[in-house]
């Protein structure tokens, strides 16, 4: 169930200590919120002077307030901190949110100054918020601990920027956004992103949860939390494209950045991940539109708020130019604009007139002029198509009831038009009420007009931008989820550390877990190089041992016919790298193989992730890879592989048979389970990855331990 988060955001009484009548202190905008509720919970205000603060008497102690507080802000000096959280705790407190700062972010004397105080609160049974944050507010339980006012509603904001919060207040009010609570995270020394994740999933009047986070502590907890939040959890945050680890040892670790991580986890646990406070706010309004009026069954009718997972997209135009952009939009942002079929189209043409177009994107070519009630007739009719799963509906729409209401709307049409197309949003409200959950966004040059607002009011996401419309869309349809299963994959339990990490070594712990490889001995000299060729039959490869990149030093030689060639190929090799050791082994059938890289990366805050690829020497060049958290189940391996840029080549390309692309998956697994069960290997691959039309083959392997 999580941690018991009552005390923090539904209190039996409040404190604010630090309070001030100094505007310039920020006790003096927290002790103000804290007052706009002052029937619904008693309310003290301490301040170590006395007298009065905002007309009130202050106390000069928590002490001297005479009763036990349930919540305790605390807004003073670094240096009184700690003797303010010990007598919050003494009277009482079961939750403490500390706006104080001085502590993780200046060093690691702070770090352990919050590690000591973080200790003592949950010693005694009490939750802390902070330090270094900016409070915290739930409109439901009129609880009003931050300096601003948030407009209520239905999101659950969870931030670790006092600003960009602002931003994203600002932003929300145009789409009639609002929200349920907001928590500045601060340094999360107590309680974490997770936790308040876990507990806004529980929170009835939460519909979604808006977060933006530079740290996430745990990672793949907050994943998890996400996943089984049983509501949208859209993500902003920054430093996507910073390297994992610039000092990499190997293709795989080279290849990992924290954008590919954070991308992984979000698609894995089903997040909404954004890159900025405009996406955010697009995305939010789009989910919203889910749920539909406050007070109504909305525009989803049955079933609001449940994304459907169809993506096929009809576009509905009044002008060709806004329909072909808003159809790249839509495939840029991950939906499909198919070709409608016969009878969708023969449909369409019984409430539309000759030249209009009805193959997608569907254009009223002018006839919105003549008859304003063709818009809803077309929305009706794609909505009621079953090859549709979602309507974009673009263009000047609105642009009548502008000129009408004095919006700046285009030629006037007087008030039939206005009319008519007032009406027609009301026809197109009527028809979402009954579209079995299909979605309607609209994108409009003209959408703060009347026709517009009925539209918005019902529930419709309206916006200015064909981007943001189709963005929000993708987000309202929602997006593919791995076949085998949601969410994040568990751990399993850690194995015993590996012992050799040298490349036989290696080897033996993945063929202890399923994953072969041809037959190979590991020589040192000419004599234990004749007697491996002598367990088994040429072709052979010689490999020089302990060298990072074989290929790239000359280490590896192939196709080596029989011993004598054997022989030949070691005395050579061995003069030149002069490697303690060699692996001698049988030489893989190479005919008909696409060669795939595997690997598994740890990344210090989401665990072990896995990377799936076009492998073989050209691996960084081509970059073709796919990213998972690890364990990778083998059905969520092959949507991984299908979904590469060269995924085509597993099915045969010009005479070449298919590969087995499910054996391969099965070896994905295997692998990635090994590396997630021994966290002390910081990077593990085997690359590559023979993959015929009858099976898989490990041809190299590599480890690095931490």
């Amino acid at each position: 169930m999580g941690r018991d988060l009552t005390a923090l955001f539904d209190p039996r009484s409040v404190a604010v200590v630090g309070a001030s009548d100094d505007p310039a202190k920020y006790g003096h905008a927290v002790a103000a919120q804290a007052l706009r509720a002052p029937d619904r919970r008693p309310v003290h205000l301490v301040n170590r002077r006395g007298g009065t603060v905002l007309g009130r008497t202050a106390a000069t102690s928590l002490t001297a307030v005479g009763e036990p507080v349930d919540l305790v802000v605390i807004s003073v000096p670094g240096a009184g901190f700690e003797a303010a959280v010990d007598e919050a705790l003494a009277c009482g407190a079961k939750a403490v949110v500390a706006i104080t700062a001085g502590f993780a972010e200046a060093g690691p004397a702070g770090l352990a100054r919050q590690r000591a105080v973080a200790a003592r609160v949950r010693a005694a049974g009490a939750v802390l918020v902070g330090p270094n944050c900016l409070g915290i507010a739930d409109n439901t339980t009129e609880l009003y601990l931050a300096s601003d006012r948030f407009a209520p509603g239905g999101i659950a904001l969870l931030s670790q920027s006092g600003n960009l919060a602002l931003e994203l207040q600002l932003r929300a009010e145009p789409h009639g956004l609002g929200f349920s609570r907001f928590v500045s995270l601060g340094n999360q020394a107590d309680v974490t992103l997770v936790d308040l994740v876990e507990d806004c999933s529980r929170h009835e009047a939460t519909s979604a949860i808006a977060v933006y986070a530079e740290d996430f502590g745990d990672g793949r907890a907050f994943a998890a939390a996400a996943a089984a939040a049983g509501k949208p959890v859209v993500l902003l945050t920054a430093g996507r494209g910073t390297a994992s680890a610039r000092s990499a040892q190997s293709h795989t670790g080279a290849l990992t950045t924290s954008a590919d991580v954070v991308a992984a986890a979000c698609r894995d646990a089903g997040v909404e991940l954004v890159r900025t406070p405009r996406e955010m706010t697009v995305v939010l309004a789009g989910l919203a539109g889910l749920a539909g009026p406050t007070g109504s069954a909305g525009p989803a009718g049955p079933g609001a708020g449940v994304r459907t997972r169809g993506r096929r997209t009809a576009v509905f135009t009044d002008g060709g130019g806004h329909g072909a952009i808003a159809a790249d939009a839509a495939e840029d942002a991950g939906l499909e604009v198919p070709e409608l079929g016969g009878p969708t189209q023969d449909r369409l043409r019984t409430v539309l007139w000759e030249q209009s177009s009805v193959a997608n994107p569907v254009d009223l070519a002018g006839m919105g002029e003549q008859r304003p009630l063709s818009y809803a007739d077309t929305v009706g009719a794609l909505l009621d198509a079953d090859e549709v799963d979602a309507v974009l509906m673009t263009g000047y729409f609105g642009g009548y009831a502008a000129s009408e209401g004095g919006l700046g709307g285009g030629p006037a049409g007087g008030s039939v038009l206005a009319e008519g197309e007032t009406r027609a949003a009301k026809e197109i409200v009527a028809h979402l009420a009954s579209a079995a959950g299909k979605p309607l966004v609209v994108q409009s040059m003209y959408p703060g007009s009347p026709s517009c607002r009925v539209l918005a009011e019902a529930g419709v996401p309206v916006f200015a931008a064909t981007e943001d419309a189709a963005r929000a869309l993708a987000a309202m349809t929602g997006r593919p989820r791995p076949v085998d299963a949601t969410g994040v994959a568990p751990l399993p339990r850690p194995a015993p550390p590996l012992s050799d990490p040298g490349y036989h070594g290696v080897r033996a712990l993945l063929d202890a877990a399923g994953v072969p490889f041809p037959a190979a001995r590991e020589i040192t000299d000419e004599a234990g190089l004749l007697a491996a060729a002598a367990e088994f039959d040429g072709p052979y490869v010689l490999k020089a041992l302990h060298l990072l990149h074989k290929s790239d030093a000359g280490g590896v030689a192939l196709r080596l016919a029989d011993r004598d060639a054997l022989l030949a190929a070691y005395r050579e090799m061995h003069a030149r790298l002069g490697a303690p050791a060699y692996s001698v082994e049988a030489m893989a059938d190479l005919t008909d193989g696409i060669e795939l890289i595997v690997g598994v990366n740890q990344d210090p805050r989401f665990g072990p992730v896995a990377l799936v690829g076009l492998g073989g020497v050209l691996t960084e060049s081509l970059r073709d890879v796919a990213f998972a958290l690890a364990p990778v189940p083998a059905r969520r391996a092959e949507t991984l592989l299908r979904s590469l840029r060269s995924a085509a080549l597993l099915d045969g390309v010009r005479g070449r048979p298919a590969v087995d692309v499910a054996a391969a998956a099965a070896v994905v697994e295997r692998i990635t389970t090994v590396a997630a069960a021994h966290p002390e290997i910081a990077e593990l691959e085997v690359n590559p990855l023979l993959v015929r039309p009858d099976g898989a083959l490990a041809l190299d392997a590599r480890a690095v331990l931490r």
